[in-house]
């Protein structure tokens, strides 16, 4: 004998929920310690090693945080930011942002408490971290955040000077990526020295 469940479709809401614009440092400041104390224990373990301090910085951040996948798209006269943050809220989001940097971190509330026999999980952390320099200047007082059914809108308008300036070529890393490229150079620099 067989039961089945019917499920009914979640509703999802249209509005947007607004999303503060600050952090406070002392947030910040204790993300930074949270991944330097996991950094450094990785640096233990692996013996105590010199060379290894970015990657186990990365490390320790990938272990530590999940990261919100940033789309940035650029206008004449602003900046947008889409970051996928699926099963936050808006209280449980943070954003700093400065003149030519955007951090976006968020806590989760976690409910482990259940009745039912966990069988499988496949979750993502519970906490959020991504950090990314700007393309250009924006004016943080301008700007303004919105959560809608997953994903963080940002409208970044730019400062006065950036609109001013010319067309300037950027790029974006993933620290993977960065890792990648910043490893052979620094390997290069340590045999020149």
């Amino acid at each position: 004998m067989q039961s089945a469940v019917a499920m009914k479709p979640i509703q999802q809401t249209t509005e947007p929920q607004m999303v503060a614009m600050t952090a406070p440092f002392e947030q910040m400041n204790a993300l930074s310690e949270s991944i330097a104390r996991r950094a450094f224990e990785i640096f233990q373990n692996r013996g105590r090693t010199d060379g290894g301090d970015l990657e186990d910085w990365y490390r320790a951040e990938a272990e530590l945080f999940h990261t919100a996948h940033v789309h940035l798209y650029e206008s004449d006269d602003s900046l947008a930011v889409s970051a996928e943050v699926p099963g936050f809220t808006a209280e449980e989001l943070w954003i700093s942002l400065e003149p030519s940097r955007l951090t976006i971190t968020g806590r989760r509330a976690t409910n482990h408490k259940s009745m039912r026999r966990v069988l499988y999980c496949d979750v993502c952390a519970d906490r959020i971290f991504r950090s990314m320099g700007l393309p250009v200047e924006v004016d943080p007082t301008k700007a303004t955040a919105a959560l809608r059914n997953g994903v963080l809108e940002l409208a970044l308008p730019k400062s006065v000077s950036a609109r001013a300036m010319e067309v300037r070529r950027y790029a974006i890393v993933l620290a993977e990526d960065g890792r990648r490229w910043t490893e052979p150079v620094a390997r290069l620099s340590g045999t020149l020295a």
